[in-house]
């Protein structure tokens, strides 16, 4: 059975930074194509960062400059590297895998970003 674990969430500053991990279970990790989404309150969920098996990555471009999505799939494990946060970045992320029309999602990680 495929597991998505997501932690690393919580509470900073304006201006911090929070390192995401997402570590997955049940799946050949380094053929899937991994993505970090968010869902703020009242709002859809976007697509923040993804990363392809052989490391491609792409981002929206309100993070642009400011997150850095990574892979190491020798743990089976994604990341998202989140520096300079604002508050508008306040949701809660979701690791998800996706290949063909296998998808998977994590239960999610609040991050708060608050003076």
């Amino acid at each position: 059975q495929v597991q998505l674990v997501e932690s690393g969430g919580g509470s900073v500053q304006p201006g911090g930074s929070l390192r995401l991990s997402c570590a997955a279970s049940g799946m050949i990790f380094s053929s899937y194509v991994m993505n970090w989404y968010r869902q703020a309150p009242g709002k859809q969920r976007e697509l923040v960062a993804r990363i392809s098996s052989s490391g491609g990555a792409s981002y929206t471009d309100s993070v642009k400059g400011r997150f850095t999505i990574s892979r190491d799939n020798a743990k089976n494990t994604v990341y998202l590297q989140m520096n300079s946060l604002k508050p508008e970045d306040t949701a809660v992320y979701y690791c998800n895998a996706m290949k063909w029309f296998d998808n998977y999602w994590g239960q999610g990680t609040q991050v708060t970003v608050s003076s």
